[in-house]
């Protein structure tokens, strides 16, 4: 088992209350890799209710893969609220989803500035019909694991108010 029983069982809930109302996620990941579609997947039957994962390390992967303009990244950044609303849009558009989280960031140990440090990482979340929802989270530098780990909680958290 790659995941504690607690955070499965969290899991489990989650799609079982998607499921309950007919309603079908995605996920657009950048720092956390396919953390959460990998914690959906680990559910036998997540797939009634878990669409698809994107995978998106990379900017030209965010443009290619979810259509999120090249423009907006140079603008504002790969790790940024807007680019993270992009790719949850992008991940709508391009799946059979009705909700979609997205997550970018950075988990360090490297890669962080002054205005973007190591523990930034910004999510969005999109459902249809409704206005994709940005949230920013600063977990600190206390090392890549414990960042990617806090993202999947939140990431989590921010499914759960979207249901």
């Amino acid at each position: 088992m790659i995941f504690e029983p607690a955070i499965i069982a969290r899991a489990a809930s989650i799609l079982q209350r998607a499921r309950d109302q007919n309603l079908k996620i995605a996920t657009a990941e950048s720092c956390t890799g396919g953390l959460v579609a990998a914690l959906f997947t680990e559910i036998p039957g997540s797939s009634a209710t878990f669409d698809r994962g994107f995978v998106v390390y990379s900017n030209a992967a965010k443009h290619d893969m979810l259509g999120v303009p090249a423009e907006l990244i140079e603008t504002h950044g790969a790790v940024s609220a807007q680019t993270a609303c992009a790719m949850a849009e992008g991940a709508l558009a391009h799946s059979q989803a009705d909700i979609a989280i997205a997550i970018t960031g950075v988990a360090g140990p490297g890669g962080g500035s002054a205005e973007k440090p190591v523990g930034l990482v910004h999510f969005a979340s999109a459902r249809a019909g409704a206005p994709t929802v940005p949230v920013e989270m600063r977990y600190g530098d206390n090392g890549r694991a414990n960042v990617r780990r806090a993202a999947l909680e939140s990431a989590l958290d921010l499914i759960e108010s979207r249901l």
